[in-house]
């Protein structure tokens, strides 16, 4: 399938290579990160740890502290039991169930430096596990406070992107569309977005992968305070020009977007991706108004109709 409409350039295919895809899977994920799994890395990589606990969501980040702290406390409480309970002062319980749970309260009390004065090492043995305890709860605190100012103070874009592309009157043509708005209330100013479609191309018998940067109607403004429907006309120089959906499937098509904006509260530069299927083009269709007016005239952009779409008759 001859898509391409002029050379390949050697910087286009945006470090993925010329290796086919196969089974219509993606380049890149729809939220914007590479779909590619990683093989031969060791078990523990202490390099993508911090990287790993500052990207992943709150929700996990959560989890894993808590996690975390309930198992160091029940080591140490296991410890201060095989010590010998009666090596804590103040531990007045009866079972084997009580001990462990002034133990483990011990160490709750211990590892956060409160020290309530209830109970207190007796010996020294424990006392060196609790003066051990202390100095990396001390370490532990740190680094988690370390932890949730990176993820606070982090840049990071909140950019919603339609889940489907549309083809749509355009002018007298037609133009492949998606559209954008900001989730935040902040200011991102200065948006430049880059398309680039990639496809399966056969040359001499053997399926590469070809990359071909669309032109768009736009490909910056200057202030995202309302939703942005990013366009690329389908003329005689779009590689799209009279290609039928199956063409497209065929070639397992899909479409990158790259978006890099300025941050005006955080004073950074701050990018967002993703990325379309051919699967999800819909032909003959347009996106639905998501303006409104209150009874003041104020202007509503209703975020959760970023998607909608209407079929309209095939011309």
């Amino acid at each position: 399938m001859a898509l391409f409409k002029r050379k390949s350039q050697i910087d286009d295919d945006l470090g993925f290579g010329t290796q086919p895809v196969s089974a219509n899977q993606r380049l890149m994920n729809a939220d914007g990160s590479s779909n590619v799994r990683l093989t031969g890395l060791p078990i523990f990589r202490s390099a993508d740890t911090y990287n790993w606990l500052i990207s992943m969501s709150w929700r996990k980040f959560l989890f894993i502290i808590l996690i975390a702290y309930l198992i160091v406390n029940t080591l140490f409480a296991t410890l201060y039991v095989s010590i010998g309970i009666e090596h804590l002062k103040g531990a007045d319980g009866i079972s084997p169930r009580d001990h462990f749970f002034d133990a483990f309260f011990f160490s709750a009390q211990t590892i956060s430096t409160v020290g309530y004065g209830h109970i207190s090492p007796d010996g020294f043995a424990t006392s060196c596990l609790a003066a051990f305890e202390s100095m990396l709860g001390l370490l532990a605190f740190a680094l988690a406070t370390g932890l949730l100012y990176g993820r606070f103070s982090r840049p990071t874009a909140k950019v919603v992107y339609s889940p489907n592309m549309v083809i749509a009157p355009y002018k007298e043509i037609k133009g492949l569309m998606f559209r954008l708005a900001n989730l935040r209330n902040n200011q991102l100013i200065e948006i430049e977005v880059q398309v680039v479609m990639s496809y399966n191309e056969l040359i001499d018998g053997k399926k590469i992968r070809r990359f071909y940067p669309l032109d768009l109607e736009r490909a910056k403004i200057g202030l995202l305070t309302l939703s942005w429907t990013v366009v690329h006309p389908i003329d005689e120089h779009s590689p799209i020009f009279e290609k039928t959906a199956e063409e497209l499937a065929d070639a397992e098509v899909e479409i990158l977007v790259l978006l890099k904006a300025f941050d005006d509260t955080f004073s950074q530069t701050v990018h967002t991706r993703t990325s379309y299927r051919d699967e999800d083009i819909i032909h003959n269709a347009k996106f639905s108004s998501i303006f409104s007016r209150d009874n003041n005239g104020r202007t509503i952009l209703d975020l959760s109709r970023i998607g909608s779409t209407e079929m309209i008759a095939a011309s």
